[in-house]
C-alpha cells in the first residue's frame, strides 16, 4: 500500500531527487522547501512519514520536529533528518526533538530507501 512522505529541503533538487525514490518505491511525495510551507502543505493530508533538511529558511528541520512532535495526530510519525551536518551535537538536538533517524548527504538513493523500510512498512 502506497505512504504519503513528506519531503521538506530548501533544495529543489534535493527535494526531486528524494521525491524520486520514494515514487519509484510505490509512494506519493509532498514536497515543501521550509518547515513553515510543510506546516501548511499537510493540512488535511494524513502523512506517513517526514523527510527534512536542517539548514532552511523561515523554518529549520528541528523547529518543524519539535513543531510536529507537539501534534497528536503526529507524535509517533517517523521524521528522518537528512542534512550536511554530521556533529555530534546536532545529531543529539534533533534526537532530543524527536527525530527517528538521521542521513547525512550526500547519500544514494539506495540508502535513503534502506533506511525508509525501517520505519515505514
Amino acid at each position: 500500500m502506497a505512504k504519503t512522505f513528506l519531503i521538506v529541503d530548501d533544495s529543489a533538487a534535493m527535494r526531486q531527487l528524494i521525491a524520486f525514490a520514494v515514487k519509484d518505491a510505490g509512494h506519493e511525495a509532498l514536497l515543501a522547501e521550509n518547515g513553515r510551507e510543510a506546516l501548511e502543505k499537510m493540512k488535511g493530508v494524513r502523512i506517513d512519514m517526514v523527510i527534512t533538511d536542517l539548514n532552511m529558511p523561515e523554518m529549520d528541520g528541528i523547529t518543524l520536529i519539535r513543531e510536529l512532535r507537539g501534534m497528536a495526530e503526529y507524535k509517533f510519525v517517523p521524521i528522518l533528518m537528512l542534512t550536511t551536518e554530521s556533529q555530534v551535537a546536532k545529531r543529539e538536538e534533533g534526537r532530543a526533538a524527536g527525530a527517528s533517524g538521521w542521513i547525512v548527504k550526500p547519500f544514494s538513493s539506495e540508502k535513503l530507501l534502506e533506511v525508509i523500510k525501517k520505519f515505514v512498512k
